[in-house]
């Protein structure tokens, strides 16, 4: 590939032999790493992509000498309102801002809940932050289930987002989750190698499934068993890194292997002996580098008080 041209609005490829045959939105997604591939393909379906000045499918498969015409429309006025909502912030300067998110909050306006959600509380925090993925999204370069608490970083300007979001698309940016799952893991440490795509029936769900399924790799460690040392009221307390982000990934990888998440609502199998409203699962610690000064930055946050019960509870079970 070789960049033949490029404006403020409009980018231009070239496509080289070894490029060949790719789908453009493959192609596309792999030479502009800040956007995501479905963005891609509304610019598709928007004809703001064109091939030899011709628009063109997602699917269609790129030709050598192939000439690319990519714009990239002005980003939309930020749509989503500032709201007091109180922030448990970790870190914070002019690039970015890590915050400890509680359980229950969701990371973004959607259809259905516009309010009281994450942007809405860093609006009203922050006099800047990145407008990359849109008018609902301002500063997100990662998410967390709505029930799913810890460590989150949001970009405060465009540079930043560009940095962070490579660093988590490459892994270089390592996070680690604690997770309470149910039954005593025999493995004292294990990898989870097992695609994941949507769920044949239940299209609010994702699942291991070998059709239409992308790559998903999850490495555990067992930390300490607890609850009951016979019968059926076991329990694992594990960590978790993520070598690949896709949506659901701990949940859905601990239900395959037999150990769903404590109280998880669509993979715990209806399991929930605690008072907890949703899995547990914490995003425990997060390692980056500074998205200016490049330094090495380390964060994390305690296990929050409804998990730490239930440690405790089973501890002296």
């Amino acid at each position: 590939m070789s960049i033949t041209g490029e404006t403020s609005a409009e980018t231009l490829f070239e496509v080289q032999e070894q490029e060949a045959d790719t789908r453009l939105d493959v192609f596309l997604t792999a030479q502009l790493p800040l956007l995501s591939r479905s963005y891609i393909q509304k610019l598709i379906a928007d004809n703001n992509v064109s091939v030899n000045q011709k628009s063109c499918k997602a699917n269609y498969k790129i030709r050598p000498l192939d000439i690319i015409r990519v714009f990239l429309p002005e980003a939309e006025p930020v749509e989503a309102e500032p709201e007091d909502i109180p922030l448990d912030i970790l870190y914070e300067d002019s690039d970015m801002i890590v915050i400890n998110k509680p359980r229950g909050l969701v990371v973004h306006p959607a259809a259905g809940n516009r309010r009281g959600t994450l942007v809405n509380a860093l609006l009203n925090h922050c006099a800047d932050l990145s407008g990359i993925n849109g008018a609902l999204r301002p500063g997100i370069v990662h998410r967390l289930d709505k029930d799913t608490s810890g460590v989150m970083v949001a970009a405060k300007s465009d540079r930043a987002h560009t940095s962070l979001a490579e660093q988590i698309k490459s892994r270089s940016a390592t996070r680690i989750y604690a997770a309470i799952v149910h039954g005593h893991i025999p493995e004292k440490h294990g990898v989870i190698n097992a695609p994941i795509g949507r769920h044949p029936l239940e299209r609010k769900k994702m699942a291991v499934t070998f059709k239409n399924s992308k790559e998903a790799i999850t490495r555990f460690s067992v930390k300490e068993y607890l609850g009951a040392k016979s019968g059926s009221d076991k329990y694992t307390f594990v960590e978790c890194k993520l070598l690949t982000g896709r949506t659901h990934q701990i949940r859905v990888h601990m239900s395959y292997i037999g150990h769903p998440i404590t109280g998880d609502p669509k993979y715990g199998g209806g399991r929930n002996c605690f008072k907890i409203k949703g899995q547990a699962l914490h995003s425990l610690e997060m390692r980056l580098n500074h998205p200016l000064t490049g330094a090495e930055m380390f964060f994390t946050a305690p296990l929050p008080d409804d998990m730490l019960n239930i440690y405790n509870m089973l501890k002296i079970y």
